[in-house]
C-alpha cells in the first residue's frame, strides 16, 4: 500500500527489545543484557526515521536488494539478454542501486506480541526497477524465538522471468554497545575456511582460496584488530562458509565476542557466504543518542550469495527461476560468556 509511511515497531520478550522499521525492514535498535544485567543497545543507529530515508549512513540496519553487494560494472547476462544497472558505487552497481530495497517501504502483513513476538513485512519489486528482469514478491519476518534469540527469514518469489536475488540483512553490530568506540578488541570466529579475494575495487577475482596463513583467517577466534592493518581499510569480504555445525537446519557462520560485557553473537545461516564487514567507511556520523560513530565501529555479518555471482560461473547460482522461492535465514542467538 502506497500510504504506508515509514515507522517504527517494537518486538519486547521481556529480555531482549529489538526496534525494527518498515523503511528497508531496517533494524534500528536491539538492546540486551551483559554479564552483570546491565541493558545496552548493540546496534549503530538513529532515534528517528529520517536519517535512515536519507542514507545518511551506509545501510545501517538494513534488508539490501533486490541483490546485495557488488555487480561488476552494473552489467549482467541472463537467458541471452543483457541487463544494465544504476552505478551508484562507480564503477559497480552496490545493494541494488540508487533506490535498493533499504529506503522502500514495505508493508506490514502481520505484527504478533505475546511471548515470540513477530513481525512480517512484505515488498512487491516490479519488472525493470533498479534495471532488473521480473517481477519478485519478497516478505521478511523478524521473531523473537527464544529469550535471546531473533530469526529473520527472507522469501522471494520471481513471478514472470528469472532474476538474480540476493538479500543481505547489513546491522552494524557493535556487542559492548553501539557507543562504545571501536570493535578491534571483540573476538571474531568465522566458519569459513575459503574466502573471495577482491579486486582494486572490491569485486571478487573469482578465485576461491584458502584463508589459512593469511590476515583473512578467523578458523579460530581472533581479535578483529590483530591483523587487520594488513588488509587495507579493514575487512570488506566474502567468506566461503563450510559444512559444519548445524542447528534447525542452519550452519553456524560467526561468532562474536565482547570481552568487556561479555555479549556473545552466534550466527547461523543457510546460504554460501557471508561478508565480513569493519565499518571501514564510516567516518564521523551523528548516531543515536548523541553518539558518534567513527571508522570500525561496528561489524557486518552479511550472510548472502557470493558477491558478482551473476558474472561468476564458477560461484554458487543466484538465479531464481519463474515460480521457484529463494529462501534465506539467519538466527541470530545471543549469550553470555
Amino acid at each position: 500500500m502506497a500510504d504506508q509511511k515509514p515507522q517504527i515497531f517494537e518486538l519486547n520478550n521481556g529480555t531482549m527489545q529489538v526496534k525494527i522499521t518498515n523503511l528497508g525492514c531496517t533494524i534500528t535498535s536491539l538492546s540486551l543484557p551483559d554479564k552483570n544485567g546491565n541493558l545496552a543497545d548493540v546496534v549503530l543507529g538513529f532515534d528517528s526515521v529520517e536519517p535512515y530515508l536519507n542514507r545518511v549512513a551506509p545501510y545501517f540496519g538494513a534488508i539490501v536488494g533486490r541483490v546485495a553487494n557488488r555487480i561488476k560494472d552494473g552489467k549482467f547476462t541472463l537467458n541471452g539478454v543483457d541487463y544494465t544497472l544504476p552505478v551508484n558505487r562507480p564503477p559497480n552497481s552496490l545493494h541494488g542501486g540508487h533506490k535498493g530495497f533499504d529506503i522502500v517501504v514495505w508493508e506490514v502483513a502481520e505484527y504478533k506480541k505475546g511471548e515470540k513476538p513477530s513481525i512480517t513485512f512484505k515488498y512487491r519489486s516490479h519488472d525493470g526497477e533498479e534495471g532488473y528482469p521480473g517481477d519478485l514478491s519478497v516478505t521478511a519476518t523478524y521473531t523473537l524465538t527464544s529469550t535471546m534469540t531473533l530469526r529473520l527469514d527472507m522469501e522471494a518469489v520471481a513471478e514472470n522471468k528469472a532474476t538474480p536475488v540476493n538479500l543481505a540483512q547489513h546491522t552494524y553490530w557493535n556487542l559492548a554497545g553501539h557507543n562504545s568506540g571501536n570493535i578491534l578488541d571483540q573476538s571474531v570466529q568465522i566458519w569459513g575456511s575459503h574466502f573471495t579475494p577482491v579486486d582494486q575495487n572490491i569485486v571478487p577475482t573469482g578465485e576461491i582460496l584458502p584463508v589459512k596463513g593469511t590476515p583473512f583467517d578467523f578458523t579460530a577466534e581472533k581479535k578483529v584488530g590483530v591483523s587487520i592493518h594488513e588488509v587495507g581499510l579493514g575487512y570488506d569480504h566474502n567468506y566461503a562458509l563450510d559444512c559444519g555445525e548445524e542447528k534447525e537446519g542452519l550452519r553456524h557462520a560467526a561468532k562474536v565476542k565482547d570481552p568487556s560485557s561479555s555479549r556473545v553473537l552466534d550466527l547461523w545461516t543457510n546460504t554460501p557466504g557471508m561478508q565480513f564487514y569493519t565499518a571501514n567507511y564510516v567516518n564521523g556520523i551523528a548516531g543515536k543518542g548523541g553518539a558518534v560513530y567513527g571508522k570500525h565501529s561496528g561489524l557486518c555479518l552479511e550472510t548472502q550469495g557470493f558477491p558478482n555471482a551473476i558474472n561468476q560461473p564458477n560461484f554458487p547460482s543466484v538465479v531464481i527461476q519463474p515460480g521457484e522461492k529463494y529462501e534465506h535465514t539467519m538466527l541470530f542467538e545471543f549469550s553470555i560468556e
